[in-house]
């Protein structure tokens, strides 16, 4: 098993990923009967050594547990469900540890944009009333 690299600074490291290989479920006769291609990858970030400590807080406090587990039974390789369960979980971290994104600031519409609307809505008002009946007074 190799290495997981996350990003150019982190890479954790093949032994503190723990693989898990079952029989994959549902229909297949005897080739799922048989082979164990369904993969369960679990990994502890609160005993990793490839996070520094603000990062490990960081991904502690996002993440529900501090176990990440990826279960994965797409394909009826094993090596393939091996190769998208590392796509999963470096996907799950690198989520976990991307900073927030900026707060919004609310912006008000320009003195002109509201002139605009107010002349649309007079002109669609204009021409609702034109549609109308006349209303004949004797």
């Amino acid at each position: 098993m190799d290495d997981l690299r996350i990003n150019d600074d982190t890479t954790i490291a093949a032994r503190e990923l723990d693989w898990t290989f079952l029989p994959s479920g549902g229909p297949g006769g005897q080739h799922a009967n048989r082979a164990s291609s369904k993969v369960v990858l679990r990994f502890d970030v609160s005993s990793s050594d490839a996070f520094d400590e603000a990062s490990r807080v960081r991904l502690l406090d996002r993440l529900a547990d501090s176990v990440i587990s990826v279960t994965v039974d797409d394909s009826r390789s094993q090596w393939r469900n091996r190769q998208i369960a590392k796509r999963r979980l470096r996907e799950r971290i690198e989520s976990a540890l991307a900073p927030d994104p900026p707060p919004r600031r609310p912006t008000r519409p320009s003195r002109r944009a509201k002139q605009r609307r107010l002349k649309t809505k007079r002109l669609r008002s204009e021409q609702k009333r034109l549609r109308k009946r006349p209303d004949f007074e004797d």
